[in-house]
């Protein structure tokens, strides 16, 4: 497992954030990083994504990935911007090649079984599971990962601080991801205080066999 990957699973937790505006990123690093969780993953949802992961990259303590990947050309702006993993809602065989290309960790996202098989046949071993609530939360996790043994899980969508525990209490689960962590109200608002004290609660419940 390459450190990148072998980090984002020691920290299980994977902040997933949608930034409308670059010159927030710098205070958001630091907010993430001094409540304990130096990990990003920055939408490619608005136009201020390839600037705020530029930013987020030169925070030397904090690992930075790009999220909604959905076409090859966005994982090379991604990665010439600093992203080191990426991250995908759906599996597009043309994004993974890419990174692949580029060696850099990606997670593409997976509902069914059939999306399972490709991912398995493709050489991938870490998927997201999405949008995991709408699924069927843990008891889809259950009734899916047992024909998939060669398959982790980062469940996305519907993961929040009520269930994060049990999300990551599934031998299978690789680490999740949330948004409830980073509010877009409170990143909007320069409420830096409160997405310290959101991602503060979070590594908290945090098993200490999955840090």
């Amino acid at each position: 497992m390459d450190p990148v990957t072998e980090r984002i699973g020691e920290l299980a937790l994977v902040p997933v954030i949608k930034i409308d505006d670059a010159a927030r990123a710098a205070p958001l690093a630091d907010a993430l990083v001094a409540g304990g969780l130096p990990c990003a993953e920055i939408t490619f949802r608005t136009d201020a994504a390839v600037d705020a992961i530029r930013t987020i990259a030169s925070h030397g303590d904090l690992i930075v990935g790009a999220g909604t990947v959905v076409a090859p050309e966005q994982v090379t702006q991604a990665v010439d911007a600093g992203a080191r993993f990426v991250v995908s809602p759906g599996l597009d065989e043309d994004v993974v090649g890419r990174c692949n290309e580029l060696s850099v960790p990606v997670f593409p996202g997976v509902a069914t079984p059939t999306e399972m098989t490709r991912a398995l046949r493709i050489g991938l071993e870490i998927v997201k599971l999405f949008p995991a609530g709408a699924l069927g939360g843990m008891s889809y996790l259950r009734s899916v990962a047992a024909p998939f043994p060669g398959l982790r899980f980062m469940p996305t969508g519907g993961v929040s601080a009520s269930n994060l525990r049990e999300w990551l209490a599934h031998p299978r689960v690789f680490a999740c991801g949330g948004s409830w962590m980073v509010p877009a109200d409170a990143l909007a608002d320069g409420d830096f205080d409160r997405i310290e004290a959101l991602v503060r609660e979070a590594t908290a419940l945090v098993p200490p066999q999955s840090c």
